[in-house]
């Protein structure tokens, strides 16, 4: 069975972005080490896992309360954001098989966009996670847009659609804009698909709105559910299931 799509919004903590080759000990100690604190190496890691106890995964900490991670692990220390950003992004990979899709997607003239639960402020391109990832492994090239609770960030020119500001993915509010902005381009949402991994927050809601729904099980299974449409545990397997959708 295939699918024939005009658009595609890609998750993208452990979906886009895998966190598999990422030692959080390590990042945290180098940080420590740069603003000559080694000696609070152990005291941070211990709080890092805290968080991780309180949120349930590194990824859902880095992408939606990166704040916590300066303020509470860091003693908001200034010195130390740019410094855990940059050690971060050395060791996060890309999805299984994510950019030979790509590629294929956008031959088949699909458009292509990050549907991210990103809860930080937005700033510049390049000063969150989301599009410093995006910029750094060179896929600027395929996707148009960052679709965020906090705006939707053109990764063209760099501007900020604050109309989807306060809509988040687990209460579908933001696929309710999505939908809407989508139909103001011509595009319905049967003829979009969303993949992710979360069924709360990338399948049931955004399946709700009428999206088809691609579950990527790459990095982490969370299991099925009756709103999933599709399966991948690679990009690539997109190339079996989808096509292109002519205007």
């Amino acid at each position: 069975m295939e699918i024939r799509l005009k658009w595609i919004g890609f998750d993208f903590g452990q979906c886009l972005m895998d966190p598999t080759g990422l030692r959080n000990h390590l990042v945290i100690g180098d940080v420590c080490k740069a603003i000559g604190e080694p000696e609070r190496i152990e005291e941070r890691i211990h709080k890092y896992r805290v968080l991780k106890e309180k949120f349930g995964s590194y990824s859902i900490i880095k992408e939606g309360h990166r704040d916590l991670i300066m303020n509470y692990v860091f003693d908001g220390k200034e010195e130390a954001k740019e410094i855990f950003a940059a050690k971060e992004q050395e060791h996060l990979l890309m999805g299984n098989g994510l950019e030979e899709a790509l590629q294929y997607l956008i031959r088949q003239g699909i458009r292509l966009s990050v549907v991210a639960e990103l809860k930080k402020t937005l700033g510049p391109m390049g000063t969150d996670i989301v599009t410093r990832f995006i910029q750094s492994k060179g896929l600027v090239k395929y996707f148009e847009e960052v679709v965020t609770p906090q705006g939707k960030i053109d990764l063209r020119d760099g501007s900020i659609d604050l109309k989807y500001k306060g809509n988040t993915k687990e209460e579908g509010t933001l696929y309710d804009e999505l939908a809407k902005d989508l139909r103001s381009q011509g595009i319905d949402p049967s003829e979009s698909a969303m993949v992710g991994d979360k069924l709360a927050t990338d399948i049931t809601p955004a399946k709700k709105r009428g999206f088809k729904t691609i579950q990527y099980t790459g990095y982490v299974d969370y299991g099925r559910s009756e709103d999933v449409d599709f399966v991948i545990n690679d990009f690539r397997n997109l190339m079996d299931i989808v096509k292109g959708k002519k205007t």
